[in-house]
Order: structure tokens, then sequence, then C-alpha cells
């Protein structure tokens, strides 16, 4: 298997989606490719240490940011007052 090509742009919206609380690892895993396990890769590439551990800590306290762990009735990948996200692909940015 190939691995993925990352524009910087990709690289950064993921870091952005990764940070943000209420999108799932799911949810990059759908827009690009990447499981958990290459995210957190990432993000300790792209972050200072202390950012990273930082996240880190943050993330393993979240149910939102796994899927599985989230409240049934939740059915959305995004807080619903993110920008729609297309298939792969960042929405269009202001």
């Amino acid at each position: 298997m190939e691995p993925i090509q990352l524009t910087d742009i990709d690289i950064d919206r993921i870091v952005e989606m990764a940070w943000e609380d209420r999108t799932p690892f799911e949810a990059i895993l759908v827009q690009f490719g990447l499981t958990e396990k290459e995210v957190i890769t990432l993000m300790r590439r792209q972050l200072l240490k202390k950012s990273f551990e930082r996240w880190r800590k943050r993330v393993q306290s979240r149910s939102t940011k796994h899927k599985r762990l989230r409240n049934k009735e939740v059915i959305r990948f995004k807080c619903s007052r993110q920008k729609t996200i297309t298939n792969n692909k960042i929405s269009k940015r202001s």
C-alpha cells in the first residue's frame, strides 16, 4: 500500500481537526485516510513536545474524540457550528 501524500494544507487541517474536541478520529480517517495511530504520529512530528503532551492528555480524556465512546444519540462527525466537510477535501475557507 502506498503512503498517503499530504499537502501542507491537508496537514494543517488534520492538526486543526485533531485539536477540535467534537471531531472524532473517524472523521479524519474518512476525510484523509489516516488512522488514529497515524494522526498521533503526525501530531508528534508537527507539534512542540509540550504541545503534543498536552494534546495527548486532552484527547485521552475526551469521549467525543472516539466514535465508539460517544453518546449513541450523536450521529454527526462534527460540531453543528463547524463548516461542512466534503468527501476527501477541506471546505473552502473564508
